[in-house]
């Protein structure tokens, strides 16, 4: 199958993602790949449930990473087609796809706000957290649109502004001991790229989308077995390693920082998250849930 399959390279303005997602960030991830699906699957019901996939459906996974959404999806849809930049996390992905017995979905390497999809060869396109590092959002989303036909959806959940995040009092714990970047700053490329509602609104209709929806949604973020356990995740995870070196971080900060992070997760042990009955250590993601369609 290669309906949609196309060509195309990493775009310059995103070759600081390549490096990441193709380095320690992408092999972390894809070697930690439960740890992070359980992170991040509280926004697989609410985005599946807007896009939802129907029998004949071709569907587009934008960043896919080690291809969940694109992998549930194909549960629903005849065809589905995840993109990344990152290779350890798309060979992740075709090898849980293998394990699952899916044989209609593919995934392929490059940036989709580049990437030579088929004109009009989607009916869906959907993103759980990967849209928000497009260098220039206006074309990277007019190129989703092109690869939609007149009609097709485009559904993306991305993070709301992180003081709005429970893990705000985690990074701020760790702050205390640590320079950390201002998180504050919504806008530009990154994981706040569209922390600010207004701004998806704007540039899906500049990239020529119409009904244009944003909607709040929460969802559980599973950090851990206990505070340990997630304090010792997050100190794997390839940002905050950068920041620990950026700030020249001793072995003595780094054990405080991480100190701090094991008590401030302590808050939030027996699913303090979620009102306390769901076990180990679970935060609250809020969410932005955006749906649009190419007229």
């Amino acid at each position: 199958m290669t309906d949609g399959v196309g060509s195309g390279a990493v775009d310059s303005g995103n070759s600081g993602q390549a490096a990441a997602w193709n380095g320690y960030e992408g092999r972390h991830w894809a070697d930690h790949q439960d740890r992070f699906d359980a992170l991040n699957d509280g926004a697989n019901g609410p985005l599946l449930g807007v896009a939802k996939p129907a029998p004949g459906d071709r569907v587009l996974d934008i960043g896919c990473g080690n291809g969940r959404i694109a992998r549930l999806a194909a549960a629903h849809a005849a065809y589905v087609l995840g993109i990344d930049l990152s290779a350890p996390m798309l060979e992740r992905a075709r090898a849980s796809a293998a394990a699952e017995g899916l044989g209609n979905v593919e995934f392929v390497q490059g940036d989709a706000q580049v990437y030579g999809f088929g004109e009009g060869a989607f009916d869906v396109a959907v993103s759980r957290f990967g849209v928000m590092f497009f260098a220039d959002p206006v074309a990277g989303f007019g190129n989703v649109g092109r690869a939609l036909r007149s009609g097709g959806r485009l559904v993306f959940v991305c993070p709301q502004r992180f003081d709005r995040m429970d893990q705000a009092t985690v990074f701020a714990a760790v702050g205390e001991h640590v320079r950390l970047p201002d998180f504050s700053q919504a806008g530009g490329t990154g994981p706040q790229a569209f922390a600010d509602p207004g701004r998806p609104r704007r540039v899906l209709a500049e990239a020529g989308f119409v009904d244009v929806a944003v909607e709040e949604v929460e969802g559980v973020q599973y950090w851990g077995a206990d505070a340990e356990d997630a304090a010792d995740f997050l100190f794997g995870w390839g940002p905050l390693r950068h920041w620990l070196r950026e700030a020249g971080a001793d072995a003595g900060t780094e054990e405080r920082a991480r100190r701090a992070a094991v008590e401030a997760f302590r808050g939030f042990e027996g699913g303090a998250g979620d009102g306390g009955d769901g076990g180990g250590v679970r935060l609250v993601g809020r969410y932005w849930l955006v749906s649009a369609v190419r007229p």
